[in-house]
């Protein structure tokens, strides 16, 4: 093999190995829900949206998600469709995995000393918290998978069309296009999965109220990341070489 194909393989594991570790941790780290306003000392922003009001709460898996994003339109660059599809379903199956590997840990029968001490820590029943945090309901996590997993199919068709269009230009139009749809598309059938047709019933002036807030967030963090792109082409370019670089490139836009 070359070293040149060594390096791009490298270079698609790092890749596939950082996207796939910010989906799974996004995944776990949602279950907490945050107050923007109040991490940022703002005072609360009170929007009214569709006859529901309410303030910029968030889930805290918005740390990580707009890297995901990120790495799919670098894959997407560099790899191709084939690549952001592998990548995706690879994600699909760790993260049904992930939780069924989260439920099993619940079932177990938790050793009292365990539990004893946390009680001294302040945690009144440690068990409880567990399942409670790793434990997120069903319809949250069907509706989870589904949404990523269109949101990131849609997102790769996107980009790619655009690409064959710009060629080496407009990288930040390409990202903030796909993002804008595909995102579009996450943040709605997530919470209609989860909150609609689950257990909640969320009425759909909520339901819109609330995915509309949730995808202004994600594209405003999307396009505050889009410097991120350039960086990684031009570490991308530093690392294969400027020759290499394009021959990926052109390979990924013929796909």
């Amino acid at each position: 093999m070359r070293t040149t194909d060594q390096r791009a393989n490298r270079l698609f594991i790092f890749l596939a190995g950082f996207f796939l570790t910010n989906a799974l941790i996004g995944e776990f780290v949602g279950v907490k829900i945050f107050a923007l306003e109040a991490t940022l000392g703002s005072d609360p922003f009170n929007w009214s949206l569709f006859g529901i009001s309410g303030t910029l709460n968030f889930t805290a898996g918005v740390l990580v998600w707009p890297f995901v994003f990120i790495m799919t339109d670098v894959i997407n660059e560099y790899f191709g469709v084939r690549g952001v599809r592998l990548i995706s379903w690879i994600a699909v199956f760790l993260i049904a995995y992930a939780f069924f590997a989260a439920y099993a840990a619940i079932s177990l029968s938790p050793a009292t000393f365990w539990v004893d001490i946390n009680r001294d820590m302040g945690v009144p029943d440690i068990q409880k918290a567990y399942a409670l945090i790793f434990g997120q309901g069903l319809w949250t996590i069907c509706g989870s998978i589904v949404a990523f997993l269109v949101g990131q199919l849609v997102d790769v068709v996107i980009f790619h069309r655009i690409l064959k269009v710009t060629g080496e230009r407009f990288v930040w139009l390409r990202a903030t296009a796909s993002t804008a749809v595909s995102q579009l598309l996450d943040s709605f059938i997530v919470l209609y999965i989860a909150f609609v047709i689950g257990p909640q019933h969320w009425s759909i002036p909520q339901f819109l109220a609330v995915g509309t807030v949730n995808y202004v967030y994600k594209m405003s963090a999307a396009v505050a990341l889009i410097p991120l792109l350039y960086v990684a082409r031009f570490g991308i370019v530093a690392y294969l070489g400027r020759g290499e670089a394009e021959r990926l490139r052109r390979e990924a836009a013929s796909d």
